[in-house]
């Protein structure tokens, strides 16, 4: 059984999608509603008072809700959905450490040498920002909470929403390119989406493509996952900006009022970097069979392959 195959081992009434879907996205859901129907000022306001704060109790109050969210979630798919955990993980037969481990020093490798040279380039608009005491208190929470905020985001679009919209649809196309699209929604309140506008939203989608194909091509959330905390954990404790969705005591500051100049910068992981990651990643676990992983038919196993919980 596959990866989108695993929502077979559980129920699958509509009214437990809707139900989990709801409590578990209502705060993307808000947010995206504030920002539809929030006039310009009152966001500007919102994201100074959220300034106004101390960077690491904004990061708290940021990253807190994730962890109560994540184990909602968890709790739902367990007693709702009565299905474990595993199969919302992986297809595997268990969790691969190594996987996440790999794409995590993956991401942060790539990210640090491309920062190097940009700061080797033109430092000019960058300034060292370290602070001892406020940088170790933030290592202490970006450490203990992006891992939940990070894993709630690929349980709830690359796991929950891919494997059930997978297996409503009977196709791998259709859910692949939503959940990477309702990714992108998701973070449409970002000050970022203000400051640069629209086209930062090529960068989210197709930052929700990348993880859904690595997702899909390797039957399981191990390399998304480690991809996503890797490149979340240095946008928080490497650089940070004015205008930026995460205010934080990192080691740079970006002090350029314009960002302009940044446009293709965003832009060009999603043409350059983000295929470089997926042939590296194909190379290194032998992904095969593209066509059928991607854009396949969903069919339902046999019965004997797998059991609900209860059962």
């Amino acid at each position: 059984m596959d990866y989108i195959q695993q929502a077979y081992k559980g129920k699958r009434e509509l009214w437990m999608f809707i139900i989990t879907s709801l409590l578990i996205s209502g705060m993307f859901i808000l947010n995206f509603i504030f920002f539809l129907f929030t006039s310009k000022e009152d966001m500007q306001a919102a994201y100074d008072m959220m300034k106004s704060l101390p960077g690491n109790i904004n990061l708290l109050i940021n990253l807190l809700p994730f962890a109560f969210l994540l184990a909602l979630l968890f709790v739902l798919v367990k007693f709702i959905h009565q299905r474990s955990i595993l199969s919302l993980t992986t297809a595997r037969h268990k969790v691969d450490f190594k996987r996440i481990l790999f794409s995590f020093l993956l991401i942060v490798g790539i990210t640090l040498l491309l920062f190097g040279i940009s700061y080797y380039n033109d430092s000019s608009q960058i300034v060292w920002n370290f602070q001892p005491t406020k940088f170790i208190i933030l290592l202490i929470i970006s450490l203990l909470l992006f891992p939940f905020q990070i894993g709630l985001e690929e349980y709830l679009f690359r796991g929950y929403f891919m494997q059930h919209i997978g297996t409503m649809v009977r196709n791998r196309w259709f859910p692949l390119i939503l959940t990477s699209v309702i990714f992108g929604i998701a973070h449409s309140a970002n000050p970022e989406v203000a400051e640069i506008g629209p086209l930062i939203m090529v960068f989210y989608i197709g930052t929700g493509l990348l993880l859904g194909i690595m997702t899909l091509m390797d039957d399981g959330l191990e390399l998304a996952l480690g991809f996503h905390l890797g490149n979340n954990l240095l946008a928080a404790i490497l650089i940070t900006s004015e205008w930026s969705a995460l205010q934080t005591d990192s080691l740079f500051k970006y002090t350029a009022e314009q960002v302009v100049d940044v446009k293709m910068e965003i832009i060009a992981p999603v043409l350059i970097i983000y295929p470089i990651i997926l042939l590296i990643m194909s190379k290194t676990y032998k992904w095969t069979n593209w066509k059928d992983k991607l854009f396949g038919p969903v069919v339902e196993p046999p019965k004997e392959d797998y059991k609900i919980l209860e059962e």
